[in-house]
């Protein structure tokens, strides 16, 4: 059943045991996103709340279970509504579950066994509860427990399954579990195996799928060596599957302990982390060769600091993420509504009554400058009926799209000022009854757009819309990382990201590499200390990430064909700061 035919009312509550996958959050079913949207409480623990909460509804309340003290709630508000929060399930030796008004709230809990008692709290006060696992439900003791104690109450629940650690995990280290012969698959979890599982496996010529840690995986392997199977027998062995942290090591069970010694795998100081180790003649190093599609992406594992805002930067990072990078936006400007609104006010009123032919979009804030202001006249796109609307660009027009206006005009070529110039019509007094385009832009606009509109005969109303000022600076950590070299690549997407970046936390490290958008945004890089290694070859934020994934891949390739390691830029240490670039 669904959980939007679900009446939760004070005596019906609902439970969903909700797989949440081995780590990567797009791993996450179409069922399992429905049923966090309709949720009123969210029980799990850290990492996974970290994978879930994203497609959680605002309001909903988040409880995490891994030991700790209570955490504070999640946004200022909630600090100081705490004492008029609406819903409280307080029990013996757990704490406080709290929806604060408005806010999504994150409480600790002393240990993940008071989950059970909190599920069940939650579901007998008419909540719809949603309860997140790592993997599988099927695969989780303390799940499985809960399920059954919400059978043995009358509690109705639901299971939603995720994609398996064990069989997630492998995929993306490019280890196939069966080849063409259809050999046969154990999965071991080493923390809770008996010398009878140990001994059942080791005289088996099939796949074994391990799951322990990294701090006793060699010790698996000697079990399993101990229990039959030859030593050198190929093996992988995967840390944090499915993200971009995800490593795989290639040995055989009796060369594992002196492999992870060279590559200086140290002990977790929080204790041991889960690893999945694949054994077997058919699944290991061969294949994985030619099958290893996650982590030889072009950008694997590579932070990028894109410094644009959050609305800005969304479809950039996605594009990032897609070639294994770990994007991290920090806004370098901050937007702002104009000193005097009076010229803004006239110019949306004159758009309403006809002063206009066209309006020019240049940026996704003009587009919403404009939208807050039809919001606060009660107005909405169909007030652009009989106006021709142009864009400067894909991200502009999607913005005007999704405020269900369609642009007439954006450019065929380049997405900028002068691209726009290139495609826009002189005015004809016969066939254009107004000559007056209306252009809602920056207060630091340049006037290119609007020379080139007086020179095809046009009249432009150049209207402030919004002003532009340097952001406030990032976190310390951020800062820190960005002058010590922890950012593999930064993104620049203007002359203005440049100069503000370096105003508000300072110059990039050497080792950092810098991809530019255009020449202009390259030379004032270059006028602040910074070699430029990267140009997109047009003008597009999307090309520019492309750009960047070449050169990563090409940077890999440079490194497989020498034989050495392939490490990201920030794990490199030159002894000496790299000079500016000359060309």
């Amino acid at each position: 059943m669904s959980p939007t035919t679900l009446s939760a009312g004070p005596d019906h509550g609902h439970v969903t045991f909700l797989g949440a996958g081995p780590g990567d959050p797009g791993l996450l079913t179409l069922r399992a996103v429905e049923a966090l949207a309709n949720a009123d409480v969210l029980i799990a623990e850290h990492d996974v709340l970290d994978v879930v909460r994203t497609h959680a509804r605002a309001g909903v309340a988040l409880l995490d279970t891994d030991p700790g003290p209570p955490s504070a709630p999640t946004s200022a508000s909630s600090a100081s509504s705490a004492a008029t929060s609406a819903d409280r399930y307080p029990g013996p030796g757990t704490p406080q579950l709290t929806v604060v008004d408005g806010a999504s709230t994150t409480v600790g809990a002393p240990a993940v066994r008071d989950a059970a008692h909190l599920v069940m709290e939650a579901a007998r006060g008419g909540k719809r509860v949603v309860r997140a696992v790592s993997g599988d439900p099927g695969l989780d003791t303390y799940a499985t427990e809960e399920m059954l104690a919400c059978a043995a109450a009358g509690v109705p629940f639901e299971v939603v399954p995720g994609v398996a650690t064990a069989v997630g995990v492998p995929a993306y280290a490019g280890v196939p579990l069966r080849d063409e012969q259809g050999a046969d698959v154990r999965f071991v979890d080493a923390r809770t195996a008996s010398d009878r599982c140990w001994a059942e496996v080791g005289v088996s010529d099939g796949t074994v799928v391990v799951s322990a840690t990294l701090e006793t995986v060699a010790a698996a392997a000697g079990e399993l060596v101990a229990a039959g199977r030859k030593p050198d027998t190929p093996m992988t062995v995967t840390v944090a599957g499915t993200t971009t942290r995800q490593r795989t090591w290639t040995a055989t069970l009796g060369t594992l302990a002196q492999t992870l010694k060279q590559a200086k795998v140290l002990p977790s100081p929080e204790g041991g982390r889960p690893v999945i180790a694949v054994v077997g003649e058919r699944s290991a190093a061969a294949q994985r060769d030619q099958l290893s599609w996650f982590e030889s992406k072009p950008l694997f594992g590579w932070r990028v600091l894109v410094p644009r805002t959050k609305e800005q930067a969304a479809s950039l990072s996605d594009q990032l993420r897609s070639y294994g990078a770990v994007p991290h936006e920090v806004p370098t400007i901050a937007v702002e509504p104009p000193r005097t609104p009076q010229q803004m006010e006239r110019a949306v009123k004159g758009l309403v009554t006809g002063r206009y032919e066209w309006i020019a979009f240049t940026s996704v804030n003009a587009v919403k400058a404009v939208r807050e202001k039809f919001e606060e006249y009660g107005l909405d796109a169909r007030a652009f009926a009989g106006i021709k609307v142009a864009a400067v660009g894909e991200q502009t027009a999607k913005a005007l799209i999704a405020f269900g206006v369609k642009p007439d005009l954006v450019p065929s070529g380049e997405q900028s000022a002068a691209g726009l110039l290139e495609d826009w019509p002189p005015y004809d007094p016969v066939f254009d009854p107004i000559d007056r385009v209306f252009l809602p832009r920056a207060d630091i606009a340049t006037e290119t757009l609007v020379a080139g509109l007086i020179e095809l005969g046009w009249e432009v109303d150049d209207v402030t819309a919004y002003r532009t000022v340097r952001a406030s600076p990032p976190p310390a950590e951020t800062r820190e990382a960005i002058k010590g070299g922890g950012f593999d690549a930064v993104l620049f997407t203007s002359s203005s990201t440049v100069r503000n970046l370096v105003g508000i936390a300072g110059k990039p490290h050497n080792v950092t590499v810098i991809a530019c958008i255009g020449p202009a945004t390259a030379k004032t890089a270059e006028e602040h200390g910074l070699r430029v290694d990267v140009m997109a070859p047009e003008p597009s934020v999307h090309r520019l990430a492309e750009a960047l994934a070449d050169f990563g891949l090409r940077r890999r390739a440079a490194a497989v064909e020498a034989g050495d390691p392939v490490t990201r830029p920030s794990e490199r240490r030159p002894g000496a700061r790299r000079r500016r670039s000359t060309t």
